[in-house]
């Protein structure tokens, strides 16, 4: 719009100056050498030189024992760098070193962490970006900027007498995605081509090696000239820590905090399935920010469940359920509980008809071992859970509620699993093919765990009546406190 006004007023002003009686040629001649001027510079740089980006980053003294967990990803990590520590050696048998590296996984599971701790592991000139960096309004300046990237590494290694200078370039999904037939100039599509055409090495430099290390958590869009050969020749899985990996990574966040000793590193492992390093670290760090509320000297389990609340949930609110409400809510998260103790025993950690985030109630869940394959008696669990909540409300209060939306959600998405894993009696399918079948499927299979959960609930009828009286006056409860109640009203 700027732009718009400004060519609009120069003709204006030079038409009133000559109205006026004022010798404008001079003025106009000026003008003329300007524009000129200007008109280089954007065909030349697209004005790039007047905004130039500073990609070095010097803070590299992360290494790989600072990362907890991803011990394949930094076993591989290494294994691909020693091509960079060792490059005399490789060429001397005539292995041709890596050109890039695509770090693949979730948000917040070190990605960041792993390409600084490589740059500080091969001792190289780091340079760092975003993929949103190279995105402009203006045609070829997403191109400018990766030529610009690239021609800083090798002068900056140059200048430092390095050997090798490795490029990160972060969330890369969003200058890599799939490129359209017929739809080439697109500045998306030539900052991709650009990039592509500095990978190929084209441009070969002698004395400096030039490793590029990108990351995505969405690599099935990206396209596919990206991800050949001799561009990103190794996909590295950066995915969420396992078990132990969470251990180590609690470790490294713990050093530094005053962790009463009834708190085990164990104990906040096995609460914390599905957690990711950068969860944990917020974690660790809200139970920090609770322990100096209370005035504690140290941290206690206390502050622990509160925070992994906090992380998974967010903060408690305001809001003020109706008795009526509150009554339904404690139903609907008994319901939950009850069912996941019938088919799971010992896994409820928390329950709670307090208000936190986008929740008006929660059930927390812990299990004793990760799981990363599931029989379909596994996720037939997993569906009674859900449902669970709504048949309670409909068996106690004789109605259901939209409280449940996003309960019957999760159970379809648990029978879709079922299905496109060829669990279901429908056997393999093309899920495109077989809508129809695929919906039907999926009601029966919703239909007929509904009337099993239904008539668990109606066996336990006692123990949630029970329970319900005390939950309504405590708002919550402690896995342990449910068990024991459990076994109090069991008949």
């Amino acid at each position: 719009m700027t732009k718009e006004i400004i060519i609009g007023i120069i003709p204006a002003v030079f038409i009133f100056l000559i109205i006026i009686g004022v010798n404008v040629t001079p003025l106009l001649l000026f003008f003329i050498i300007i524009s000129g001027v200007l008109f280089y510079i954007y065909t030349k740089d697209g004005f790039a030189n007047f905004t130039k980006q500073d990609y070095r980053i010097k803070n590299t003294e992360s290494n790989f024992d600072d990362i907890g967990g991803q011990k394949r990803a930094k076993r591989e990590l290494k294994e691909a760098l020693d091509f960079i520590i060792n490059a005399k050696s490789y060429k001397k048998i005539g292995i041709r070193p890596l050109k890039g590296l695509m770090l693949v996984g979730p948000p917040g599971t070190g990605k960041t962490l792993l390409a600084k701790a490589s740059a500080n592991f091969t001792n190289s000139v780091f340079l760092a970006a975003s993929g949103s960096e190279f995105v402009e309004m203006y045609v070829g300046m997403g191109a400018k900027r990766i030529r610009d990237l690239f021609n800083s590494a090798y002068k900056i290694a140059e200048r430092e007498q390095k050997s090798s200078a490795i490029i990160f370039i972060d969330e890369i999904d969003v200058i890599g995605q799939k490129r359209e037939s017929g739809m080439g100039n697109k500045e998306y599509d030539q900052t991709l081509n650009q990039l592509l055409t500095e990978m190929d090495g084209l441009k070969e430099h002698d004395s400096v090696q030039i490793l590029i290390i990108a990351a995505t958590n969405r690599v099935d869009i990206l396209d596919p000239a990206l991800l050949r050969p001799g561009r990103f020749d190794r996909k590295v899985i950066v995915d969420l820590p396992d078990r132990e990996g969470r251990a180590q990574i609690i470790k490294i966040h713990a050093k530094n905090k005053p962790i009463d000793s009834e708190v085990t590193i164990e104990y906040i492992v096995s609460k914390t399935f599905g957690f990711s390093g950068a969860e944990l670290e917020s974690l660790l760090n809200e139970a920090s920010i609770l322990s100096l509320r209370d005035d504690k000297d140290t941290i206690t389990k206390d502050h622990i469940s509160e925070a992994i609340d906090k992380v998974l949930m967010g903060e408690k609110t305001d809001r003020k359920a109706s008795i009526k409400e509150l009554e339904r809510i404690a139903y609907h998260e008994l319901g939950h509980a009850i069912i996941s103790e019938e088919v799971n025993p010992g896994t409820v950690d928390y329950i709670s008809i307090t208000p936190r985030g986008g929740a008006l109630g929660y059930v927390r869940h812990s299990q004793q071992e990760d799981h990363y394959l599931y029989t379909r008696e596994m996720i037939e669990k997993q569906i009674m859970i859900a449902l669970a909540g709504s048949v309670a409300e409909l068996e106690f209060l004789g109605s259901k509620s939209t409280g449940a939306q996003n309960d019957f959600q999760k159970a379809v998405d648990l029978s879709k699993k079922i299905i496109n894993s060829g669990l279901s009696s429908i056997g393999i399918i093309d899920e495109k093919l077989n809508k129809k079948e695929i919906n039907d499927e999926i009601n029966s299979i919703i239909k007929n765990l509904e009337e099993r959960t239904t008539l668990l609930i109606q066996k336990r009828r006692n123990v949630i009546t029970g329970i319900f009286k005390k939950i309504m006056e405590l708002e919550s409860l402690d896995g342990d406190d449910l068990r024991d109640l459990i076994s109090k009203y069991k008949q």
